[in-house]
């Protein structure tokens, strides 16, 4: 097993909302970009929302989601997988991001979306606790992913249309422990 190692955050400093992954799949890792793999639902639900559309070029879907004040980042920035399942992540080889500096740069951030359940988890086990901002309201939203099959892509589609409201209502507290 070799190491993962993540991206850069994608964000303006005036983003408002950060959407988090767990980790890049081998797809993306290999093709060095964020939501590469072609079954993945990220780009299309991020056309519909946003133009985003997955065939533009990638700057341009990038640039796109950061003039709409919409932040990519992962969780992990690096972690020991067998695969590109996030079930395959070592727990014990996992090195978060830091969340402090970033919440510093980019402090116009309202709101926080997880892809998927292992990205909450990670971010609740190893972020959260060291974060000074204790109190921000994050939601998690079903994974884009391939391997997320159980949900058809309209299903997928109509819980992420919430990270495109502008009015967006108040979440759970991540210091509430009901989820």
């Amino acid at each position: 097993m070799s190491r993962a190692h993540g991206f850069a955050p994608v964000a303006n400093a005036d983003a408002v909302v950060l959407v988090l992954g767990s980790m890049p799949g081998k797809a993306s890792l290999a093709a060095r970009q964020y939501y590469a793999h072609p079954r993945n639902s990220f780009w299309p639900i991020m056309g519909e929302l946003f133009g985003a559309q997955p065939g533009l070029p990638y700057e341009k879907r990038l640039q796109i989601l950061k003039s709409s004040g919409i932040a990519l980042w992962d969780v992990l920035a690096s972690c020991t997988r067998s695969s590109s399942l996030d079930s395959h992540i070592e727990e014990g080889s996992i090195i978060p991001n830091d969340f402090e500096s970033f919440f510093l740069c980019h402090p116009n951030i309202k709101r926080v979306f997880f892809n998927g359940t292992k990205a909450e988890q990670c971010f609740r086990r190893y972020v959260r606790p060291s974060l000074t901002r204790r109190s921000f309201p994050y939601q998690r939203l079903p994974s884009t992913s391939p391997a997320n099959a159980g949900m058809s892509y309209g299903e997928k589609l109509n819980a992420w249309r919430i990270v495109g409201q502008r009015s967006l209502s108040p979440v759970a507290d991540p210091d509430q422990e009901d989820r």
